[in-house]
Parts: structure tokens; sequence; C-alpha cells
């Protein structure tokens, strides 16, 4: 009884703080975000990624994650190669380096959040098809040799369940053509030093339970582990899944 009214109550107060930072805050900055990236300059994309990652550590607040961030991101141009967990992943993955994820399409349909999505440089996708995967891989690529950190969820999805999926394989070939690193990243979510598996979708549970459900949760650490970068130059594209899907696996299941 007292755990389920303490839920209820830090529902209503994280709710009603998202609420107002959604109409006073969160638009405004993301405004100067866009103002910051049209400037088409190495300073304006610099500050707008300070500010983007900023904004993120703003918004993983109000679910009451605290991040903790090990290992050191690889500087751009690189690949990020992260398991994916939940929806947080990525303003969580976004507080720790600025990159530009690659999506599935269905979250330009998300109100707020498309918005969110569209400012820091989501990379959408139409699952299926073939003309959108190669339009994407050859987005990606560019992006890449343009010097910039673009971040990839290679498992494909969220689906209930622990384990780490197998990587797609097709999800490296922008790293192979634009012949720079990979960098796999681990993320767990940690409650009283054990994992915590009750971050991401429940079976059958909606974008919108999960998002009410989440601002009700008690807080929860985001671990990010930032591991070797391996070099794409010349590199299978099944052996670059398969090293960095492992180097994944052995940091998750780690007790550091």
């Amino acid at each position: 009884m007292i755990s389920a009214l303490t839920s209820i109550l830090r529902f209503i107060l994280r709710g009603t703080l998202f609420i107002g930072f959604l109409l006073l805050i969160l638009f405004p900055v993301l405004m100067l975000v866009n103002f910051h990236r049209r400037r088409g300059t190495r300073e304006g994309e610099i500050r707008a990624d300070e500010i983007g990652a900023r904004l993120s550590s703003w918004m993983v607040w109000f679910f009451g994650i605290r991040v903790r961030v090990r290992g050191t991101p690889a500087e751009a141009p690189v690949l990020i190669a992260a398991n994916h967990i939940s929806w947080l992943d990525i303003p969580v993955l976004h507080t720790a380096r600025a990159m530009g994820f690659v999506s599935k399409a269905e979250v330009d349909q998300w109100p707020v959040f498309s918005y969110i999505a569209r400012t820091g440089g989501t990379i959408f996708h139409h699952r299926g098809s073939h003309d959108s995967a190669s339009d994407v891989a050859n987005l990606m690529t560019q992006r890449l040799k343009q010097g910039r950190r673009v971040a990839i969820f290679p498992e494909g999805g969220i689906k209930p369940g622990h384990s780490i999926r197998v990587f797609h394989a097709r999800m490296f070939r922008a790293a192979v053509d634009a012949e720079c690193k990979v960098q796999p990243v681990m993320l767990r979510y940690m409650r009283d030093g054990r994992r915590d598996y009750d971050v991401g979708f429940r079976e059958g549970e909606s974008m919108l339970v999960n998002f009410m459900r989440m601002l009700a949760q008690p807080r929860v650490e985001a671990d990010i582990n930032f591991l070797s970068p391996i070099d794409a130059t010349g590199q299978p594209r099944r052996i670059l899944a398969d090293s960095a899907r492992a180097a994944v696996i052995d940091s998750y299941k780690s007790n550091q």
C-alpha cells in the first residue's frame, strides 16, 4: 500500500514538472539547437551538440535516471553500436555524447518525440523496405565522412526479454564504406546493485503506458560503458557485428 501510494505521488510530481518542462523549456531549447545547426558551421554544430546533451540530462532526470559513464567515447567519425533496452536509451546515451541515431520510422509519428528526434538529427528507417535501407546506409556513410558520430541499435528494435539479440550485419555497412571505427557501447539499468529489467517494455505494453510507468518508477542508474573501438576498414560486416556484440555481452554480464 505504501509502495503504491509512493508511486502515485512520484508520478504526479514528475508528471507535473515534466508538463512544465515541455511548455516552458523544451521547445524554446530545441529551437535554439536548430538555430545553431542552421548556421552551417563547425562552431554551430558543437554548440548545438552541447545544448542537446544538456537537454537530454534534464529529460532523464524526470524519469529518476542517474547516468554513470565508463570508458572513453571515441572521437568522430565513429559508428556507435549499442544494445537496446528502452526508448530511454536515446536520451541516456545523448547525455554522454551527442550523436545522431538511426530509428524506426514510427518514431516520426509520435507527438513531441518526433520533433525531438528530428532536432537531434535522427535518420528514420522504414523496416522491410529495401529502398529505405539503402538510403539510410548512404546517409549514414555521408555523415560519417563528414566527421560526425552516428549511433545504431543493431538488434533492430526493442523486444521483451533480457538477452542481447543478434546484431544485424547490414547496419555496419556505413562504417565499412566510410572506413571509420565502430565503437561497441554497453548499456544497462541498475537498481540496488542489480540489473533492472523492468525499464523496457512489458509484454503487450504500449509506448504511452511505458512512458507513464517510467515516470512513477523509483530511481535507477543507467550504466554506459564505451568499449574499445574496432577499425572497420576492409572488415566484413558480419565480423564487425559479431565482434561488437561479443564485446557488449561481455561487459553486460560483468559485475563491474
